[in-house]
């Protein structure tokens, strides 16, 4: 298993850590501070640099048993089993991609007891998909998740059994994406004070520590996908 550092602290670029294994798409490490695709948010990129070599990391993805793989560019040397590495993520990128996923709780807001459908989390433009036959305009959506930015509530998460969730099923927002199960816990996200929060659901992504954080984002595009289905497309602003 590699240690998701990125849970604990999503601001954290680097880390050392030692290569444990090679896999057929890339390398295993002990811990990462690269998020491993999953949810709908792409894995990071970044490099990996050793005595004697780097190597570019093109995405990290989810092996088995709770390993990251770290997939490496075409042609990249490979760091020996068991050496040991500085593994730093691409920044800018990951860091859109945290300003995206906030956004995406703060959709869930403005549409309470909706279920979303679907999701991509992106760099340039995101989506998120509702099971909503009549959606507002796409302005009235703009404003309304630019109020919740501008509010700066602070972001933060906490842990729960399996078994508190299932007594609680309707804190599960999405239907595509369902938490992930079998480690006995489920990380939650919270948005707003703990008191009274504004969002309250699992999610095992990264996400900045307040909304004002997001800056301001506009509503591109309003999508049918279906007899209910509605595509909610979204870009940031700065």
């Amino acid at each position: 298993m590699t240690e998701p550092l990125f849970t604990a602290d999503a601001y954290l670029r680097e880390c050392a850590a030692r290569v444990v294994a090679h896999h057929e798409r890339g390398v295993i490490l002990d811990r990462t501070v690269m998020y491993a695709r999953s949810g709908g948010q792409p894995g990071d990129a970044g490099t990996l640099r050793w005595d004697g070599g780097e190597a570019a990391v093109a995405e990290a993805i989810k092996g088995e048993g709770g390993a990251v793989i770290h997939t490496l560019a075409p042609g990249a040397a490979i760091p020996p089993v068991t050496a040991e590495v500085a593994a730093a993520i691409d920044w800018d990128r990951r860091h859109r991609h945290m300003r995206m996923h906030t956004t995406m709780h703060l959709l869930c807001v403005v549409f309470p007891g909706i279920y979303a459908t679907g999701n991509q989390i992106g760099a340039e433009k995101s989506r998120l998909d509702f099971d909503l036959p009549d959606p507002p305009a796409a302005g009235w959506i703009t404003e309304r998740l630019n109020e919740l930015i501008a509010a700066d509530h602070p972001v933060g998460s906490a842990w729960i059994t399996e078994a508190e969730l299932d007594a609680n099923p309707a804190m599960v927002r999405t239907l595509s994406v369902q938490p992930p199960r079998g480690a006995g816990r489920i990380r939650l996200v919270r948005i707003g004070p703990e008191a009274a929060p504004v969002d309250l659901q699992p999610c095992g992504g990264t996400h900045v520590r307040s909304t004002a954080e997001i800056g301001r984002v506009e509503v591109t595009k309003l999508e049918s996908k279906g007899k209910q289905n509605r595509r909610i497309n979204f870009v940031l602003k700065a």
